[in-house]
């Protein structure tokens, strides 16, 4: 058996996916450690697996959660330019702390995420064996792909690749401090320097949490690149709903995920759009607000703080969503339209693929008012083809393989230490 390290972004968006891929794997008798700050560690310990922190002489306890809340109260090109920052610190952290942590726990492999682009230099460096997953979108750098920061739609074509490229331009150059920080630490083990912001160095295997069908039409991708579909394992802890709330209308569950959601004005703007449906409206907050200090919005929506989020969307008849993967996941998983309004980072990405794929509505959030969300609503509610094209994907999801087959791809690239072609490469 194999005693994996993961390496991921403090972030719940990345933690949960990468924590049921670690249980898949203990489940098969694999010994798996989580490398993260100290805030973390009961986090970690609550989905059952090995905890190492790291950080403890750079990092401030509780300046986490200060982070989130700051960044709770920005999007756009703010909220991009604030995170940097805080990606640099990590960067420092994990180059200074990581390796001695890795080689005194024994670890053996690593996976990484493709939005902690040093994790793969600390593969590299220890010359271990590593996975890459993202578990946002797939970034693939290419000129065709737009920016995964972009609403912009996929077109092959001259200016748009022009476009592209100059906006990765931009990309590379907003994120210096975290590449400067990286390859401090090449250049220290005589590596060769990264040109570009998450541009994988994978081998072995790089596993994305989208199925194909969610994807640009790309002509030509990496031949070990999976799209398995998202990551989801039976957690220990469950999370109390009142179902019995629930009225039989059409549901319409509302979320702004685990970072951008403190927006009060535009939760009340998602309350507005929906009063008057014959439909049941309900948001679910996180950890940003109390939804003791909601109980005014309009059309008396079912207001929590938590809930199980597959549970209720299996019952949803439409998703009202940042464009955060994981909700968007969940909601194509139960077939389950759209009406997204991205905020920051690869949210606008994601909204491009809700529109390619005809699963949904998108608005950029700048533009949400009452007005145009209320009619996207209610498109998306009357006409079919939303639905059905949500329940392709559906149908996609659950033949692409989910965490099962993330793990056996891990497992069988860190066993023969190759590259692991993914099955359509194999036909070619």
């Amino acid at each position: 058996m194999t005693h994996f390290g993961i390496i991921c972004p403090p972030y719940s968006g990345h933690l949960n996916p990468q924590f049921s891929l670690g249980r898949e794997l203990r489940s098969r008798g694999h010994r798996v450690t989580v490398l993260q700050l100290p805030d973390l560690a009961d986090k970690v310990h609550s989905a059952e697996l090995d905890f190492r922190a790291i950080g403890q002489s750079l990092y401030k306890p509780g300046s986490l959660a200060e982070m989130f809340q700051q960044l709770a109260q920005l999007s756009g090109r703010e909220s991009l330019q604030y995170s940097v920052e805080f990606c640099r610190h990590m960067a420092e952290i994990i180059c200074q702390d990581a390796p001695a942590a890795i080689k005194s726990e024994g670890i053996e492999a690593l996976i990484t995420d493709q939005l902690e682009p040093v994790g793969e230099t600390i593969g590299e460096s220890l010359n271990l064996p590593f996975v890459t997953v993202s578990c946002g979108q797939a970034i693939h750098r290419r000129a065709d792909v737009p920016p995964f920061f972009t609403l912009w739609p996929y077109q092959n074509k001259v200016w748009a690749r022009l476009r592209n490229q100059a906006a990765y331009y931009v990309l590379d150059r907003s994120c210096k401090p975290i590449l400067q920080e990286i390859n401090r630490y090449r250049q220290q083990r005589q590596m060769p320097p990264y040109r570009h912001i998450y541009c994988s160095n994978a081998r072995l295997a790089w596993i994305s949490q989208q199925p194909a069908a969610f994807e640009f039409p790309l002509d030509q991708r990496p031949s070990h690149l999976h799209y398995v579909g998202p990551f989801r394992h039976p957690w220990p802890q469950s999370v109390p709903f009142p179902f019995e709330r629930l009225t039989g209308q059409p549901l319409i569950y509302a979320s702004l995920g685990s970072i951008q959601n403190t927006k009060q004005d535009v939760y009340h703007t998602i309350a507005r759009a929906c009063e008057g449906l014959d439909a049941q409206l309900v948001i679910t907050l996180g950890h940003g607000i109390k939804a003791d200090d909601m109980l005014d919005l309009p059309g008396s929506p079912l207001v929590v703080d938590y809930a199980p989020q597959v549970e209720v969307i299996q019952r949803a008849s439409l998703t009202i969503t940042h464009g955060g993967l994981n909700t968007v996941l969940d909601s194509l998983s139960a077939g389950v339209p759209m009406v997204a309004m991205p905020i920051t980072f690869e949210q606008p990405g994601t909204g491009a693929r809700i529109r390619w794929t005809g699963v949904g509505e998108v608005i950029p959030i700048a533009e949400v008012q009452v007005e145009n969300l209320k009619a996207a609503v209610q498109r998306v509610f009357s006409d079919e083809s939303y639905r059905k094209n949500a329940q392709k994907m559906q149908q996609a999801i659950a033949q692409a393989g989910g965490v099962r087959r993330a793990a056996d791809i891990v497992e069988q690239a860190v066993q023969s230490r190759r590259p692991i072609l993914s099955p359509a490469m194999v036909e070619v």
